[in-house]
């Protein structure tokens, strides 16, 4: 057979090969890829904030990155920086999904690719600029002028129950208008019962009753928080601030011994780097890792509502105070461990 021959042969089966391998684009995966200025090496982290997807590593070299998964269905991601800060990415399959951002000006990343990206994009780029009850407000705007779209979802999450002081009337009213509009989404059930738990996390309020395990599979109760003072936060490995209090709460431990007993819930889906961390830090207490993230029901029956959140109660479960930031968790616990120093 001549060469030109073979090569007219050839062609077609080549054309054929190439149209294959451009149909596997349509493949069900989500591709996710950018640049960062001022980030030339290192790792972000993602995980699915419905716990569907644990966290998994994304490597920065020379300030770019790729990130290819497979992907049945939408996900709404938190992606993770090395100063952990997240920002919402709306991972869908078949989509192809493009960060440009600055390392020094997170805020003002852009995330495009998508309709639902580049409208979360806008909307993040307008309330940066916003006071934090302006921002509310326009989440609370988008919500009820787009109450069947994802992003009202992660909005409400954001602004109305991973807050500090969640509104709990207001946060009922949006709930009822996500769930008219989105009436299969499982996650709204959940967020309506959390709801009650936020509800119920007063001060001078008594602790509910709860049984769990945790990662090591040793029962716990609310009855066996019997110490003159109690804990109970949130942590989660990715999150600097919840480490760094569980260790300072270590130290208090260490010193106060028997005066004072704590309960770590871990927010993470990483339940092999959560065992880590925990014995990383010395933590000798027990720590509850179920995998939901915040659809777990004792984080809902408790009311936690962000990392890092607590729950500061008295030997009979009465409710002390609660969502502290951490120096404020450690200047009061001094406070009432100082007290009962002083008690016969």
């Amino acid at each position: 057979m001549s060469a030109v021959r073979l090569f007219s042969y050839l062609l077609p089966l080549t054309s054929y090969l190439f149209i294959l391998s451009s149909c596997g684009s349509d493949r069900q995966t989500f591709l996710l890829e950018g640049t960062f200025k001022g980030f030339n090496q290192g790792d972000l982290y993602i995980y699915g904030v419905n716990g569907t997807h644990k966290l998994d590593t994304i490597s920065v070299v020379k300030g770019a990155f790729r990130y290819e998964i497979p992907l049945e269905e939408p996900v709404t991601f938190a992606l993770v920086f090395p100063n952990f800060s997240e920002l919402p990415v709306f991972g869908e399959p078949r989509a192809e999904v493009e960060i440009e951002g600055d390392a020094s000006h997170l805020k003002e990343t852009k995330i495009s690719g998508t309709e639902l990206n580049e409208a979360m994009t806008s909307f993040r780029l307008q309330s940066s600029q916003m006071t934090p009850p302006e921002a509310a407000q326009a989440a609370e705007a988008f919500i009820k002028e787009n109450p069947a779209s994802p992003i009202s979802l992660y909005l409400f999450n954001k602004y109305f129950t991973q807050t500090p002081k969640p509104d709990y009337k207001k946060a009922i009213a949006l709930i009822t208008e996500l769930r008219k509009a989105q009436p299969d989404e499982p996650s709204l059930k959940g967020l309506a019962e959390k709801m009650k738990g936020v509800e119920n996390l007063k001060d001078g309020a008594t602790l509910p009753n709860f049984t769990a395990k945790d990662i090591n599979g040793k029962t716990v109760k609310s009855s066996d928080l019997n110490a003159p003072v109690n804990v109970i936060y949130t942590w989660a490995k990715w999150n600097y601030e919840s480490v760094n209090m569980q260790r300072q709460l270590a130290y208090f431990q260490k010193q106060y011994k028997d005066k004072i007993k704590f309960l770590g819930i871990c927010v993470d889906v990483d339940v092999k780097g959560c065992r880590q961390t925990a014995e990383k830090d010395s933590v000798k207490w027990s720590t509850i890792n179920d995998r939901k993230l915040w659809e777990s029901p004792l984080v809902q029956q408790l009311g936690l509502s962000y990392i890092p959140d607590n729950i500061v109660t008295d030997s009979k479960g009465k409710i002390i105070t609660h969502t502290l930031k951490a120096f404020d968790l450690q200047d009061k616990l001094r406070d009432l461990l100082k007290d009962k120093d002083k008690s016969p």
